[in-house]
C-alpha cells in the first residue's frame, strides 16, 4: 500500500508500496507520488512532488488524518493524499481521475477517453469532445444539422433539458472551426478544453448512464419481490 512517510523514515519512504483504487494506481516513492495520470491535466506518468504535510481532526479531535500535498510539475496543480497515521497506507486521494461509465456507447466513450488524455492540447481536446457529443446525438437519431442545432432539437424533444442546451451554447464546441483552421476563430485554451470535456461527460451521464442505472434499479426492485 502507498504511504505518507514519517519524518526521518527514509528507508520506509524509499519502498514502493501500491494503492489500488477504482480510479487509479498510486505509488509513493520517497518524496514523489506516482500516479498513472495527473487527475488535473491527465498527462501520462506525471511528476508529482511533495510540497507540504499537515494533520487534521474533526471537531471532537477524532478522525485524525495526515495529509500530503503534491504538485504536478506539468500543469502546476495540486493533489492531496491522506492516511490515518504516518507510515501507513494511503486511504484517500483527491481529486480522483475520471472513470468513463460503460453505459456510454463505445465510439463516444473512446472520444471522451482521448479528450481526457489530451487536455494539454486544447484544440484536439475540444475536437474530441465535440466528436463525443456528435456520436451521442447520432445514436439518439439526431444526425442532420450543426452540432448546436441538434443539441437544441434534443432539448425541444425533451431528450435533454433546456438548461443543458443553454450550457452547450456557453462553451467551446466549434470543432468545425478547428478542423478547417478558421482564421477568425480564436484557438481554444485549456479552460475551454476542460469545459467541453465536462459538458460531454455530463451529456453522457444524462443520456445514457442515468437511464441505465434506472433500468438496473427497476430490475433489481422486481427481483426482490
Amino acid at each position: 500500500m502507498s504511504v505518507i512517510p514519517a519524518a526521518g523514515c527514509g528507508e520506509q519512504a524509499a519502498r514502493l508500496m501500491k494503492l489500488t483504487k477504482e480510479y487509479s494506481m498510486a505509488v509513493l516513492h520517497e518524496n514523489q507520488l506516482i500516479l498513472d495520470r495527473c487527475p488535473h491535466c491527465n498527462v501520462d506518468m506525471p511528476t508529482l512532488v511533495h510540497i507540504q504535510h499537515f494533520r487534521t481532526t474533526d471537531y471532537q479531535g477524532a478522525n485524525r488524518r495526515e495529509w500530503g500535498v503534491f504538485k504536478c510539475s506539468r500543469c502546476g496543480s495540486v493533489i492531496t493524499a491522506a492516511t490515518p497515521k504516518l507510515g501507513t497506507e494511503i486511504t484517500e486521494i483527491y481529486p480522483s481521475t475520471v472513470v468513463i461509465d460503460d453505459s456510454i456507447p463505445a465510439r463516444a466513450k473512446e472520444y471522451l477517453k482521448q479528450a481526457l488524455n489530451s487536455q494539454t492540447s486544447p484544440v484536439g481536446a475540444v475536437i474530441l469532445s465535440a466528436s463525443a457529443v456528435d456520436a451521442m446525438l447520432k445514436i439518439k437519431g439526431y444526425r442532420d444539422g450543426s452540432l448546436y442545432s441538434r443539441i437544441d432539437k434534443a432539448a425541444a424533444d425533451h431528450v435533454i433539458t433546456p438548461e443543458m442546451a443553454l450550457w452547450a451554447h456557453e462553451i467551446r464546441l466549434e470543432a468545425n472551426d478547428q478542423r478547417h483552421a478558421d482564421e477568425d476563430a480564436p484557438l481554444p485554451e485549456i479552460t475551454d478544453a476542460k469545459r467541453a470535456i465536462e459538458f460531454a461527460l455530463a451529456l453522457g451521464q444524462f443520456m445514457f448512464v442515468l437511464p441505465a442505472r434506472v433500468q438496473r434499479g427497476i430490475v433489481d426492485a422486481k427481483g426482490e419481490r
